[in-house]
């Protein structure tokens, strides 16, 4: 049967990898996806064929996805984090339309808000947004609109693609909507490189985080009214100790 498996491959080192995720990737003929992702399962994999696009190419990506898999391969597509969070099935799904071929499967994977949060402490313990930066696809005002609601609502924030080369300025320009809401000092945290070489995390406050030094590979984490740091690590209380 032809078959489309899509997955979630977590952060990126194979012990945040799910046993399901890979049982998928030994199984499937071929793995396809963006370059960087890969290139963080080729090793483990030598003996798959593989398909990659370079960023920006995810319709032609996920295209020859569905191409390969209708020759009767069993495909998997890979996504770094969740296959669905900001990952590639809407798009497989859309793709395939009313069709049933290739049969379409979606593992989940765990994404930069779980791994990147645990690094941190546990500053998602109470209700949160997780809103992207990235204004390619999405209206920078409806972004900007997103940060209002969230931050009006006492919800922590988790902010994927925070930065990047063609747009240096997006982190600062949330910083600033955000502080027209929330105290200078609400504490924030870092997740830089999660699950990879050089992984590490830093903590600073909102004011500190608008000139962060801050890269794509990054996650940051700005706490509720309730964050506060605990031993070192941000920690967002529910309210268990207090019953």
């Amino acid at each position: 049967m032809n078959k489309l498996i899509v997955v979630g491959i977590g952060p990126g080192d194979y012990e945040n990898m799910t046993v399901r995720a890979d049982r998928a990737l030994q199984n499937c003929d071929v793995i396809i996806g963006y370059t960087v992702y890969v290139d963080l399962v080729r090793d483990r994999y030598p003996d798959k064929e593989f398909f990659e696009t370079p960023m920006t190419r995810e319709t032609e990506r996920c295209q020859i996805a569905i191409d390969e898999a209708r020759k009767g391969k069993t495909v998997a597509m890979v996504c770094s984090g969740d296959s669905g969070i900001y990952g590639m099935a809407a798009l497989i799904y859309e793709l395939r339309g009313e069709s049933k071929d290739p049969e379409v499967e979606v593992i989940p994977g765990l994404t930069a808000a779980c791994s990147g949060g645990a690094l941190l402490g546990a500053p998602l313990t109470h209700d949160f947004a997780v809103i992207s930066l990235s204004d390619r696809l999405t209206p920078w005002e409806k972004i900007l609109k997103r940060l209002e609601c969230a931050a009006l609502s006492d919800m922590g924030i988790v902010l994927y693609n925070p930065r990047s080369k063609g747009r240096p300025d997006n982190l600062k320009m949330a910083c600033d909507k955000l502080l027209e809401i929330l105290p200078a000092n609400r504490p924030c945290g870092v997740a830089h490189y999660i699950g990879r070489e050089g992984e590490e995390c830093s903590f600073m406050t909102l004011a500190q985080l608008r000139d962060a030094d801050i890269d794509m590979f990054c996650t940051v984490f700005i706490g509720n009214a309730m964050t506060k740091m605990i031993g070192g690590r941000m920690v967002t209380p529910r309210g268990y100790k207090d019953v």
